[in-house]
């Protein structure tokens, strides 16, 4: 960043800073003079020594698109972050520059966020896919800005799509109930009677193992949801080990790990912003 006390158009910008040394990692500088910003991207001599005079500048965001933002609690390495301070908070500028937590400064020019859908079923809550989605991209710094858009569906609201008056639920732990129908768990293997099974073609398998039939089934794989185009995450309880991606989409297992979500968003990331890369 540099204080300079000329006009930040871009003639007098190349007068102040043409054959100023830069230092050999320099590509862009962040401009001020007073309370107005710019942002323009400099050319050096060469990259070997460790300073340089610099050759060409060019503006890329002038005074009146640009805004400066104090963010103390931003990470102003996580372009995600940025996104999201930028949509907040300067909504209608091309430039957003950040100075965020452990003072540093950074920037991001026209922001316009990735948007994934993340398809999940609830409860537990919060929906564990979107929180952990929600957890990765808050750290990533290799990751384009991203913003998550939930796709989720509660086990009730399945569940009275087809009225019944006993289910069958994969486990306990949901907490999930239906008024005024019988609920029973497939992990507590209980004794069968005729109900509908609210769950996944995994536990279709399981109740087959069990009972020696495939019961009436409500599909709750987020995966086989229909409908919505673009990015999207699903997970599928069919996935053990690995995920599967294909069509800018991509697939995790049902107990997906924060590492297994990251290649995930990394995964869709490359097949939605193949050239994005950071600055």
């Amino acid at each position: 960043m540099a204080s300079v006390d000329c006009e930040l158009d871009e003639a007098s910008l190349r007068g102040y800073f043409i054959g100023l040394e830069a230092y050999r990692r320099t590509r862009f500088i962040v401009v001020r003079n007073g309370i107005r910003t710019a942002i323009v991207a400099a050319q050096k001599e060469s990259e070997d020594p460790l300073f340089s005079p610099i050759t060409a500048l060019q503006l890329l965001v002038a005074a009146a698109d640009c805004v400066y933002l104090d963010e103390p609690e931003v990470d102003t390495a996580i372009p995600t972050a940025l996104a999201q301070a930028a949509s907040t908070r300067a909504q209608g500028k091309r430039g957003v520059v950040v100075q965020g937590r452990y003072s540093h400064v950074n920037f991001i020019i026209d922001p316009d966020p990735l948007r994934i859908t993340v398809r999940e079923v609830v409860p537990p809550y919060p929906a564990k896919l979107v929180d952990q989605a929600r957890r990765v991209v808050d750290c990533a710094e290799h990751l384009p800005p991203i913003e998550l858009v939930p796709d989720v569906v509660e086990l009730g609201q399945l569940a009275r799509s087809r009225m019944t008056a006993s289910y069958l639920l994969p486990c306990r732990g949901g907490g999930v109930s239906i008024e005024g129908a019988s609920t029973d768990y497939l992990d507590e293997h209980p004794d069968p009677r005729p109900w509908t099974l609210i769950g996944c073609e995994r536990s279709q398998q399981i109740h087959e193992w069990f009972y020696g039939n495939r019961a009436e089934q409500v599909d709750i794989c987020p995966r086989k949801r229909t409908g919505g185009t673009g990015a999207l995450l699903a997970k599928c309880c069919l996935l053990e080990t690995h995920i599967e991606a294909g069509d800018g989409r991509v697939v995790v297992p049902w107990g997906a790990s924060l590492a297994q979500i990251s290649e995930a968003l990394t995964t869709v990331a490359e097949q939605w912003e193949p050239t994005w890369a950071p600055a």
